[in-house]
């Protein structure tokens, strides 16, 4: 179900399995402009493509309840969702790309190009209720936020100058998450990420790369769990604490190509997951978790997904020092297969 926000953005309700649709009430704040299309400048030195956002400056930082842009609104204060729900999506107020939707055009000369940072962002509510976590909604919300995420992929890929769509969640204060409420984000980057480029490269020197990588990983001293059409497993190089990838047997390039059955099998699994990570310590552990999906016209990159945490003991964190800032040289200090066991310990 689609409503339009007082400002022109987009909002989209989705509804769990048996829950009867609400009539979206309409968004009666008074309506400010959207900020402009920000600005990309390409790095000379690696080619790579940086959003110049100075306007997200000023979001929402760390709000209580009763003025929280994610909840739904009240008499006392008007949020981002007029009325109740049960999953939302929106377009980001102050989106790193976008609204603008076009193929980017560069300009400029070869150290100083830069072009229009077009695309879009959506903000992804899991649950109206401010405290909570994805991996603690029911399975049913889950399955709802999986569909929600699914059909978003089908829509934004088909925009004008989208090149990848990529879904993700920051959860923790540790990690830079300015908001407490349960939600996560889609980016639609008009480019090809540099990670997804460094995957190319490396998918484009070995012959049925995706096989190879899971023959080595099943059955291995690393694998976390292993279902008819999935396997989770902690990287052979795991770079973090704590590190967990989720790859799918059979070729797909994004969450719409997953059958039903696929796509039930892929919530349970990755709602199990998440919920082991708060099962290693007496304190919600935060993560990165994203869903890499291979960008257009690129179907020899398969779906992904990567769940990170720089959580390395109950009351430590890792930091990027000199040589992974600097250089992007990771120094681990725990042994993959000691993380594995870690996880399988609460699994």
């Amino acid at each position: 179900m689609r409503a339009i926000m007082n400002d022109g953005r987009e909002l989209l309700y989705f509804f769990d399995q048996g829950s009867e649709p609400l009539t979206p009430k309409p968004d009666t704040r008074d309506s400010e402009p959207r900020p402009e299309t920000n600005q990309l400048r390409q790095d000379p030195l690696t080619g790579e493509w940086i959003s110049i956002s100075p306007h997200r400056g000023a979001r929402a930082f760390l709000p209580p309840k009763q003025s929280c842009p994610l909840c739904p609104s009240t008499d006392e204060y008007k949020s981002e969702i007029p009325g109740d729900f049960d999953v939302a999506v929106f377009e980001n107020k102050n989106p790193s790309f976008g609204p603008l939707e076009k193929p980017i055009e560069p300009a400029g000369n070869q150290m100083q190009q830069s072009a229009m940072a077009t695309g879009r962002c959506e903000v992804v509510v899991f649950s109206p209720e401010h405290v909570g976590s994805l991996a603690g909604q029911t399975n049913k919300r889950f399955r709802t936020v999986v569909d929600a995420w699914v059909q978003r992929t089908q829509e934004l890929k088909q925009l004008s100058g989208v090149e990848q769509v990529f879904i993700f969640e920051n959860r923790g204060e540790q990690i830079g998450v300015t908001l407490h409420h349960p939600h996560g984000q889609i980016y639609c980057y008009p480019f090809i990420t540099p990670t997804s480029e460094k995957l190319r490269n490396q998918v484009s020197k070995t012959d049925n790369f995706f096989e190879k990588l899971l023959k080595s990983e099943l059955g291995s001293s690393r694998e976390l769990l292993n279902t008819d059409n999935f396997v989770a497993f902690v990287p052979f190089a795991a770079r973090w604490p704590i590190e967990i990838q989720i790859l799918p047997k059979r070729h797909v390039s994004d969450l719409t190509e997953l059958s039903e059955q696929e796509t039930e099998e892929f919530a349970g699994l990755y709602q199990k997951l998440l919920a082991s990570l708060d099962r290693l310590y007496d304190s919600p552990t935060p993560y990165i978790a994203g869903i890499h999906q291979a960008p257009k016209n690129n179907p020899e990159l398969r779906l992904m997904v990567k769940i990170t945490s720089p959580r390395r003991a109950a009351d430590k964190l890792k930091y990027l020092a000199g040589s992974e800032s600097a250089m992007g040289a990771f120094i681990s200090d725990t042994a993959p297969e000691t993380i594995a066991e870690m996880i399988r310990g609460v699994l």
